[in-house]
């Protein structure tokens, strides 16, 4: 995009951010432009919290939940009372495309967000399923775990949506009706990962078995107030530069190799199979 189409004051567009694959940062806006139209309905209106890598992954990057200084005027952002910091936050809104481009000009690799939409923070629209293997368990094992959970939930009666976390394991997403609360939504997840672990011997629900060698945590707790998750499409700060990718459930099986959803072949993929999830918010309660 040429920058006089943006708003957007580009910076070092040759800094070198994936060291391993040379990748610059021209690249990084070129990607986030190309899958803008995949990423801003879900990122539109939901607090976004950044992983920055200024001097690229071989650096020491940082989290971001505050808009940063010099911060240009026309960039939304929602400000929020944080008890654990004591201290007013203003979470950036990535509300359109100059957005977007300006965190990818601060070498944002990583954007993440908040299960719930500002204007209606306190009530989540989405409950995340976070499945995460712990050595020797892997990819496979994660897969195994997922396509319980689908089983779940089909027979409850509720969609569910599918993506790579972009590291080692899945996430699964249900977008809900916003009438429930972070202790509803995180006590869902929770019961219905421990009828897993009762099931399945790969399957543990419980933090204090989390790092359990061989098994595969279903994170309820994600679903807490301020917890967030990676976005979709976002891209991931490690050597391979992969991308946390929607999948059809039909594609989630033991050949799906998670490195293989990198920059350089997300962008080459034309489905987006969370198309519309946002208008398919459901009910948590039972048939």
């Amino acid at each position: 995009m040429p920058e006089s189409l943006t708003k957007v004051e580009f910076t070092n567009l040759n800094k070198i951010l994936f060291r391993q694959l040379g990748i610059s940062k021209a690249q990084i806006i070129e990607y986030y432009i190309r899958m803008a139209p995949k990423m801003l309905d879900l990122l539109v209106d939901r607090p976004a919290v950044l992983t920055r890598f200024p001097d690229g992954i071989d650096k020491e990057g940082f989290y971001e939940k505050d808009a940063p200084l010099g911060t240009p005027s026309w960039v939304k952002t929602f400000k929020r009372y944080s008890e654990t910091a004591r201290r007013n936050i203003n979470y950036i809104l990535c509300n359109d495309l100059d957005t977007l481009i300006w965190l990818a000009n601060l070498a944002t690799l990583e954007i993440h967000v908040t299960l719930s939409s500002k204007d209606s923070f306190e009530s989540p629209d989405l409950v995340l399923f976070d499945i995460d293997p712990e050595p020797p368990a892997n990819f496979t094992d994660a897969i195994s775990v997922a396509l319980m959970i689908k089983e779940k939930l089909d027979d409850l009666g509720l969609s569910s949506y599918v993506k790579t976390s972009g590291k080692k394991g899945l996430h699964i997403v249900i977008p809900v009706i916003r009438r429930y609360t972070f202790r509803h939504t995180r006590e869902f997840v929770h019961q219905l990962g421990k009828q897993l672990a009762k099931e399945s011997r790969l399957v543990v629900s419980e933090f204090s078995r989390s790092k359990d060698a061989g098994t595969v945590f279903i994170d309820y707790l994600q679903n807490s107030h301020g917890r967030t998750m990676i976005c979709p499409y976002s891209l991931r700060a490690n050597s391979q530069a992969t991308v946390s990718t929607p999948l059809e459930w039909k594609d989630v099986n033991k050949g799906l190799k998670p490195k293989e959803f990198n920059l350089s072949k997300v962008v080459k993929i034309e489905k987006n199979p969370w198309r519309g999830l946002l208008e398919n918010r459901q009910r948590l309660e039972v048939r």
